[in-house]
């Protein structure tokens, strides 16, 4: 994957992000694109939003982040941090669907529009009328929406934090079921 050039992506990237943590975990947070400092360090989430997630699932969720598995939609980083295209999705989709089966989670959260839309093969989701709701991953694997930690940090008022909250309490309980 390290010489991919299957979308306009490549041209700008410094590094491909892939995702790291547990490759045996049982929950996995799908975001839906490096950001810049992300891109830098080759690794997900090191940035203002993925201190966030850190903190949500740290002191949110009381676990550790390395034993969850954190990855993106795209893996390389899209230009001035927008939505990832469709061409890009497209051509990143098989990869974020091979390390799903390759983990085998028993949860996934869908961190956002653009990877709650590319997991349930839903262009047209809207995140707060979905969130919080249990879908499924390819019938097999529940998957819970909600929003982007990235969200968060720009509208960050007491009721997302309640939502992303309760969000987060129905996927620990559910963990705590396997």
């Amino acid at each position: 994957m390290s010489d991919c050039r299957m979308c306009k992506l490549w041209s700008a990237r410094k590094n491909i992000v892939f995702g790291s943590g547990n490759p045996h975990a049982k929950l996995i947070f799908v975001g839906e694109g490096p950001g810049e400092e992300e891109d830098i360090q080759g690794l997900p989430f090191v940035g203002r939003a993925g201190r966030k997630l850190t903190e949500i699932i740290e002191k949110g969720m009381k676990l550790d982040r390395k034993d969850v598995y954190i990855c993106n939609v795209v893996k390389c980083r899209p230009p001035e941090n927008r939505e990832p295209e469709i061409d890009e999705v497209r051509a990143c989709k098989p990869f974020l669907e091979k390390q799903i089966e390759i983990i085998k989670p028993a949860v996934i959260v869908a961190l956002g529009r653009p990877a709650t839309a590319t997991l349930l093969n839903n262009k047209k989701v809207t995140i707060s009328r979905i969130r919080g709701i249990w879908h499924e991953y390819k019938l097999v694997i529940k998957l819970m929406p909600t929003y982007h930690p990235a969200y968060l940090l720009r509208y960050y008022t007491l009721e997302h934090r309640k939502q992303i909250y309760e969000d987060m309490k129905k996927v620990v309980e559910e963990l705590n079921k396997k």
